[in-house]
């Protein structure tokens, strides 16, 4: 099964777009996976290997950090009209929800000189210090931001790093046990860039921001392996075990933002599919080259992990390639359905 999306997967590996990839294929109760290529171009060629940990990199904010808001609103803790401001006081605009948050509509901007060279504690005021723009409900800019900022306000509420709150309220309870934020060994670990300042970043996480606010980001700095985020999306698709309550699940397929147009739900971006009928997907990828698409419909969904960032970023030409193959996906997985 799945014939042209596969050739589709593997010529991005013959063609040098990426070094390799693991992907995995779900229909209801059916799993098709896959590896191909390798794992390391540098300092050595390494062929894949079965069930390696991937930095999942933004893929952190739909398995982790989207859950973890959610369980709290399920619970009455929070809500989507609840304030940034009122839970993190140094953030002065008043305007700003937790809804924005998680469509990527508050239209958080700024500039932060030398970033990436700020301890964790400067690098906190600093973003608590950045303004909303005039995109602020308009116009879904994706952001980082938004996501740390949840993170911090889930830490407030339950008096936790945001990242052991992801081990703890979602890891933990779906059986992920091989999901960390802190691998063990980096060997286990696809390598991502070779960074002139960091040199080979192998199991320790690409993202910038992340490395500097470690176990207090919620953007990024999940790794995970193939077998893991099957796990994930088996629970996403079925209505047992699921991170999130059924009818929270069911609110995923809506267009979340405020003025219901943006193509953006709690975290997840929307797109069509358009058999067995017209209907909405919800998808998410990483910048280091990972994705995950949920058909909760049909019980259908793909996982995608590559390490297109190595040796060399940011390979903006897998970006459409990787969209070419999402739409394969869709396109091949119609003629596979059953309707229920």
């Amino acid at each position: 099964m799945y014939e042209k999306t596969v050739q589709a997967i593997t010529e991005l590996v013959n063609d040098g777009t990426v070094p390799g990839v693991s992907y995995a294929f779900i229909d209801d109760r059916h799993v098709q996976t896959g590896l191909y290529g390798a794992e390391a171009l540098v300092p050595s060629y390494e062929p894949l290997k079965p069930n390696q940990l991937y930095d999942l990199a933004s893929l952190t904010k739909v398995v982790g950090t989207v859950n973890v808001i959610l369980q709290l609103i399920a619970t009455g803790k929070l809500a989507l009209t609840d304030r940034v401001h009122d839970y993190l006081p140094a953030w002065q605009d008043t305007r700003v929800t937790v809804r924005h948050l998680l469509t990527h509509t508050s239209g958080i901007t700024g500039y932060i000189p030398h970033r990436n060279k700020l301890s964790a504690n400067e690098l906190h005021e600093a973003l608590l210090g950045m303004h909303v723009g005039e995109n602020f409900e308009q116009k879904m800019v994706y952001s980082d931001i938004n996501f740390i900022f949840l993170g911090w306000i889930a830490e407030v509420l339950l008096g936790k790093p945001i990242q052991t709150l992801i081990t703890e309220n979602v890891l933990q309870p779906l059986g992920m046990n091989d999901s960390t934020f802190q691998p063990a060994d980096p060997m286990q670990c696809v390598p991502t860039e070779l960074s002139p300042t960091r040199s080979l970043i192998r199991g320790v996480v690409h993202d910038p921001k992340a490395f500097v606010l470690k176990s207090h980001c919620g953007s990024a700095g999940l790794f995970s392996t193939l077998n893991d985020l099957i796990i994930f999306e088996k629970a996403m698709l079925g209505n047992s075990n699921l991170p999130i309550t059924t009818g929270q699940k069911a609110e995923l397929l809506n267009d979340q933002t405020p003025l219901h147009h943006q193509w953006r739900s709690f975290g997840w971006a929307l797109l069509d599919a358009k058999l067995p009928t017209p209907h909405r997907c919800i998808w998410h990828s990483g910048y280091t080259g990972t994705c995950l698409v949920l058909d909760l419909q049909t019980h259908q969904g793909m996982v995608f992990l590559s390490n297109r960032v190595h040796p060399k970023a940011p390979n903006e030409a897998f970006l459409a390639r990787r969209n070419a193959i999402i739409n394969t996906y869709l396109s091949e997985k119609s003629s596979l359905v059953t309707i229920k």
